[in-house]
């Protein structure tokens, strides 16, 4: 079964835990990269906060996953 990550600050992420996903709350640069890294291959749909879509800019990629950003 597919899976949605959600990365990003602590503050934003933490809710979509009750929604079933898999959340990496980190305001750490270094985490938010390690977080993408480690993601598995059954998650379909990663949504990263502004600032981790930021951090993350130069590894996203069109082939896997599907990337959304949250407005700010």
């Amino acid at each position: 079964m597919a899976t949605v990550a959600v990365i990003g600050e602590r503050a934003l992420v933490r809710g979509w835990s009750l929604a079933g996903a898999v959340v990496a709350g980190t305001d750490d640069a270094d985490q938010v990269r390690s977080a993408w890294r480690s993601l598995d291959r059954d998650v379909a749909v990663v949504v990263l906060t502004p600032a981790a879509a930021e951090i993350l800019a130069d590894e996203l990629t069109h082939d896997w996953p599907l990337t959304v950003v949250m407005p700010s």
